[in-house]
Parts: C-alpha cells; structure tokens; sequence
C-alpha cells in the first residue's frame, strides 16, 4: 500500500486536517457520554425536555407530523427493544443450548438482560429527537396531512404492540424491571469479635 492511501492519510503520510478534527471531536463526544453515563435521572430529564422543545416547536409551527410520527414510532421500536429479553424464550422453548429464564420459583436466579440497555435507549432516543429538531428547519419534510389520523393510528398502534409483548411477558414470565437478586438478613451477630 502507497502512501496517502490509508483512511484519512494525506499525500506525506500524516493523518489530515480534517480527519484530525473529526477524530478529536469524537473523542470529546465520548467523552461527554462517559462522564453522563452514572447520572440517569439526569440524562433522562434532559431528553425529556428536548421531547418537551421539539412538541412546543412543531405545536407552533403547525406543520411537521409526518416527522413526528416517524420519531413516535421509532421511540415505541426503542421501547419494545428495551423490554425484550435479550434471548427470546420462544426461541429458546425447544433447545437447552444456552440459559433461558427461571420459569419455577425453586429455579437459580438469573438476571434480565436487555435486548437494548438503558444506556443505548436513551441515547438513541435522544439523538431521535435531535434528528426530529433538526428536520422542522428543513421545508422539505413538512408534508401536509391529517394529523388527527396519525394520532389515531399511534395510538391503535401502540396498543396492539403493548399488548403483544404484555403477553410475551406473561408466557414467558418475566418482569423487565427486576432489581437484582433479593437478599435476606440473617441473623445479628451479637458475639464478641476475636481482635480486641
């Protein structure tokens, strides 16, 4: 391989300008989202208030459902990834190759595992509302229709999907919102301790 022909390379050999900056800023991009990382609640009432600009934003501007339809559906897609067990137990029913979830109360405790973390949730539910802000500067997106059909179709939507996976939830007996294993206190030891 010549030079210059490497990814971001220039004619000498060296990374160039522009792929210095990018990389940089990428590197200050994940930065910032490692430093959030341990603050939920946080990251959570940010996005919460970019959803709350983004509706003011489009209440105003009377225009832009399309791309709010879009972005409600692809939040409902995160969602239903975010409640999924990461290995579906209907796929599982037939074969004892992997674990499956504890479906007697005598059963070892296993963990739920997400199809999708919280972590990735949010973020990707953020930069969907980003994604949404950004495309109400852009006429192009701003297709006329009757909203009030949309809504009714999101709704019946969400319905049908929350439905389905309640009863997934149900056959499978799993609950996506456990907090680790249960822990039991014993005994306190009122015995003297041997260091003294």
């Amino acid at each position: 391989m010549s030079e210059g022909d490497s990814v971001g390379d220039s004619v000498h050999g060296k990374p160039s300008v522009v792929y210095r900056f990018f990389t940089r800023l990428g590197q200050i991009y994940q930065s910032w989202l490692d430093k959030s990382t341990p603050y939920t609640a946080v990251r959570w009432v940010v996005t919460l208030g970019l959803s709350f600009v983004y509706m003011i934003r489009v209440y105003l501007l009377q225009g832009w459902y399309i791309v709010t339809y879009a972005l409600g559906i692809y939040h409902l897609n995160l969602f239903i990834a975010f409640l999924s067990p990461k290995v579906d137990p209907s796929l599982m029913e037939d074969s004892d190759d992997g674990p499956s979830l504890p479906t007697k109360q005598n059963e070892e405790f296993r963990p739920f595992i997400r199809r999708l973390p919280e972590f990735k949730f949010w973020h990707a539910a953020t930069k969907g509302i980003l994604v949404a802000m950004a495309c109400t500067f852009f006429e192009a997106f701003n297709v006329p229709v009757f909203w009030p059909i949309l809504v009714m179709y999101f709704i019946m939507l969400f319905c049908i999907t929350m439905k389905r996976q309640i009863k997934h939830m149900i056959k499978y007996r799993y609950i996506p919102f456990t907090h680790g294993k249960r822990t039991y206190r014993g005994k306190d030891d009122a015995g003297k301790t041997f260091a003294s």
